[in-house]
């Protein structure tokens, strides 16, 4: 990194045109000026957009979708001079600039956590008039399984649901097509010069927190097209964070976490006068239970994925899963105790347990070596416990992998610790946010 870094990051005040349905938000970075877009469907609601909820989730969205921009040079200064914030508010977006790039400082180096300086007018915490939205269910889909299980559960409790993806494509357009409900869709247009400089020389790129960008184009989805509620798919494993930097924890899933869904969750709600509500339906579960969950139906197998390498390729005729990466490995783990063996095997068209190849990327998943991927996988000692799980399962305790790992998995965490580990995974935890009329319908205990 040689390029002088300019000293403020500046975001501009956004504009939603109610004719077109187009939302434009401007940055600066020193000389340096973006322009992202946002393309809604027709049908939404015109009078909505012209509410002061609307207009301070407008505002939150655009200072979200700037970590795109900021990454690229990572300055401590961020400037928003016509964006009033709560102290809620500028928590909020404090913690997604810090902790949300988490993994982003973590891999380049930077220190950043408490440094940051977020300069915005002050704005009053009084209350906002609630838009009129109806009694109704948004339910993002982003192709992999855990969307796909919210699916099941909101079926089996009769819930209806409207299917929501930003730039859809691969396994989202083909398990939306097997969801067989009318989805909605936005466009969301980066700006090309920035895409261009990510990761040139003078420049930084690495991962930001797509859960908290794609979560606020939800909440302008839900206020223009009349939903009172935004139902997500995080698991409790998604809290378990990668390594300790500069004195924190920096975890790839931040915005994925139930820390995170709080502080969203709030936010949201006070800015739409109690209006909008949001959680995760699966907060409760591990992994490893959603698996099994899962495991249940077999109407999208052919069409899911959560490999992110072969994710832009990926639909009905492409490669669903690469079969090399952090992610479809951990998926084909957790699968495995849950489902017939050449069910998963025709999952993935070949068996990622039984190819020494892949011993070091098992033994980082379950803590044998090394660190936990920088990848949305569960937490280490769920991996663990599948995987000793497997070794006492006749079908599987003579795969290279699963032979080779269990006397190290033995020694490293004890026999009565793997095994009560998996019993702790099938049971539910309370600490979630699914309302009380929603949880019980689920069987769930009240958060």
């Amino acid at each position: 990194m040689n390029a002088p870094v300019p000293t403020v990051f500046t975001v501009f005040a956004p504009h939603f045109d109610a004719e077109l349905g187009i939302a434009r938000f401007g940055y600066a970075l020193g000389d340096l000026h973006f322009e992202e877009r946002l393309a809604f469907p027709p049908g939404w609601n015109a009078e909505n957009a012209h509410t002061e909820a609307f207009g301070r989730i407008l505002n939150l969205t655009a200072l979200v979708l700037g970590v795109s921009y900021f990454k690229l040079l990572a300055p401590f200064t961020i400037s928003a001079p016509t964006i009033g914030l709560t102290p809620s508010e500028r928590a909020f977006i404090l913690d997604i600039y810090e902790n949300g790039l988490g993994e982003f400082y973590a891999r380049n180096g930077l220190k950043r956590f408490g440094q940051i300086a977020l300069e915005t007018p002050d704005a009053a915490a009084a209350p906002v008039p609630a838009p009129k939205l109806a009694a109704r269910t948004l339910l993002p889909i982003g192709g992999g399984k855990d969307s796909l299980v919210s699916v099941q559960l909101l079926e089996s409790a009769e819930i209806p649901f409207t299917p929501f993806a930003v730039n859809p494509k691969g396994p989202i357009l083909t398990s939306i097509e097997k969801i067989g409900l009318p989805p909605l869709y936005v466009t969301r247009t980066l700006d090309p010069e920035m895409i261009r400089l990510s990761g040139t020389p003078g420049f930084y790129n690495g991962h930001v927190p797509s859960t908290a960008i794609n979560s606020m184009i939800a909440s302008l989805v839900a206020l223009l097209y009349s939903y009172d509620r935004i139902i997500l798919s995080n698991e409790r494993s998604a809290s378990e964070g990668n390594v300790v930097f500069d004195g924190r924890e920096a975890n790839h899933q931040h915005s994925k976490s139930l820390d995170f869904e709080r502080l969203i969750a709030g936010v949201l709600s006070d800015a739409t006068g109690g209006g909008l509500g949001y959680f995760s339906l699966l907060r409760p579960f591990s992994e490893a239970r959603i698996a099994a969950i899962f495991a249940r139906e077999t109407r999208f197998d052919r069409v899911f994925s959560s490999c992110n390498r072969n994710f832009r390729l990926s639909g009905h005729d492409g490669p669903l899963w690469c079969g090399n990466c952090p992610k479809c490995h951990f998926v084909f783990l957790i699968l495995a105790p849950a489902m017939e063996k050449p069910r998963l095997l025709g999952i993935f068209g070949r068996n990622l347990l039984d190819d020494a190849d892949k011993e070091a990327a098992y033994r980082e998943l379950t803590g044998l070596a090394g660190q936990k991927p920088w990848e949305c996988v569960g937490e280490i000692l769920e991996a663990a416990a599948c995987l000793y799980r497997l070794s006492e399962q006749a079908e599987w305790a003579d795969d290279v992998i699963v032979s080779r790992l269990k006397g190290d998995l033995l020694t490293h965490y004890g026999r009565p610790a793997l095994e009560r580990a998996y019993e702790e995974l099938m049971a539910d935890s309370p600490d979630h946010l699914v309302p009380s009329s929603l949880a019980s319908r689920m069987g769930l205990d009240a958060a």
